[in-house]
């Protein structure tokens, strides 16, 4: 299959209820190099999501596991920046952030609309986060 049809699918699966969607290099009987799909979704969306890689892939069998998940408490904030307003994730852990990253769509718009690389607004909304974050935790102290 041509790898162009990857363009096509990834879209409509995660239009349908995927919640990722990813490819594996892999080595397959004889030694036939191949790329493996992954799609990641509950299992109410399951059906249906198989019936768009069927219909849009040369596939003739999908095996299907569960997978569990362990997540963090997330929360959401905005720094201002030199560049505008980005969201910040932070990920949490007994009520303490332990992990934070700017949301790349915010960053990707405003280092397009400024005229500047992806990582340096990513870097000034990181410097922005921190200051808040560590502010927070002395609050919190």
């Amino acid at each position: 299959m041509s790898s162009e049809v990857f363009s096509f699918l990834f879209p409509r699966l995660f239009a349908a209820g995927a919640l990722d969607v990813y490819l594996t290099h892999i080595i397959m009987k004889k030694n036939r190099p191949a790329i493996k799909l992954s799609v990641l979704a509950h299992d109410k969306d399951c059906k249906n999501l198989e019936g768009i890689v069927f219909r849009e892939t040369t596939t003739l069998g999908i095996r299907r596991y569960p997978v569990e998940r362990t997540a963090l408490e997330r929360q959401y904030i905005t720094v201002d920046t030199l560049y505008g307003p980005i969201t910040v994730k932070a990920g949490l852990q007994n009520g303490s952030v332990i992990k934070y990253a700017p949301e790349y769509e915010d960053c990707s718009r405003q280092a397009a609309s400024h005229g500047v690389p992806l990582l340096e607004v990513y870097r000034e909304a990181q410097q922005e986060a921190q200051k808040r974050f560590r502010t927070a935790t002395d609050e919190l102290s």
